[in-house]
């Protein structure tokens, strides 16, 4: 572990923002894990945008831009079609992505732009103070929710398979190894990557959510609360699978590997038009 984080961490600035017991932690060493397998920490680009996940990749010894709030996806769009070599990977929170963020999150994955976005769910607004986002389960006591949460959360994987994205996993702080392996998996897919990742927030969401501020027993309930997908064969390019007994599925959601993506398109029409 020290080897790696001597590699990629500004140890200068550490200690980090993060809180104790948070999982920012855990998914930034899943994701240096995830470029150290891979070999191509030199062809990385990391985006975020504003919110504690969007934090990750500032500590990394890596390209990095830190954005506006909600708009990291636009912005690694923009660097995706100025340096198409690059491998652009995208921090980003519920809020981030999903509230502010989701207009730039539907027409990223309907054009199926090549982009790994890794979306860190607490289910809160933490670093501004626990209002709710747009992931709150019903019936929360938040900042702007004092008598419950009365909407619906939106299911973020299942809202851009259905626009076209072709690679969507979801998994927790308490599965590391198989989310390093996916961060990779979706960095190697041609096409638009988007990996959601349940975390802990023991400050607000502990609070206001989950009832309890203990990370391993928050992490011990994303084990519990949570069942790994397995699909029959072909049923990966099908819908999310829906929740089995009240608990979450986690795993690889949806794999096309076939779909066609948005720079290839790109440069298909410009031959077409003789501009190539």
């Amino acid at each position: 572990m020290n080897r790696l984080y001597e590699k990629y961490i500004k140890t200068e600035s550490l200690p980090t923002l993060f809180c104790p017991g948070c999982g920012n932690g855990i998914i930034q060493y899943a994701a240096i894990e995830a470029f150290e397998r891979l070999g191509i920490a030199e062809d990385i680009a990391c985006v975020s945008g504003i919110g504690c996940s969007s934090w990750i990749p500032c500590y990394y010894k890596l390209d990095v831009m830190h954005t506006m709030h909600g708009r990291a996806i636009a912005f690694a769009e923009g660097l995706k079609l100025a340096r198409p070599e690059k491998k652009i990977v995208v921090f980003t929170g519920d809020g981030d992505c999903v509230a502010i963020g989701g207009n730039h999150l539907v027409h990223a994955a309907a054009r199926n732009i090549d982009l790994t976005v890794i979306m860190v769910n607490n289910y809160i607004y933490g670093m501004t103070g626990g209002q709710k986002s747009p992931t709150t389960p019903k019936g929360a006591r938040t900042k702007t929710s004092p008598f419950g949460c009365i909407d619906q959360p939106i299911d973020s994987c299942k809202l851009v398979t259905s626009l076209g994205a072709s690679y969507v996993a979801r998994w927790t702080t308490a599965h590391p190894v198989q989310l390093e392996k996916a961060i990779a998996d979706g960095i190697s897919h041609k096409g638009f990557s988007f990996i959601e990742v349940l975390s802990q927030c023991p400050v607000q969401a502990g609070k206001n959510v989950y009832g309890e501020k203990e990370p391993s027993k928050i992490m011990e309930g994303y084990k519990k609360g949570t069942y790994i997908y397995k699909p029959q064969a072909g049923a990966l390019t099908g819908d999310i699978p829906a929740p089995q007994d009240g608990k979450i599925p986690i795993g690889l959601l949806h794999y096309d590997p076939d779909a066609s993506e948005y720079l290839q398109r790109v440069e298909e029409r410009l031959k077409a038009e003789g501009v190539r």
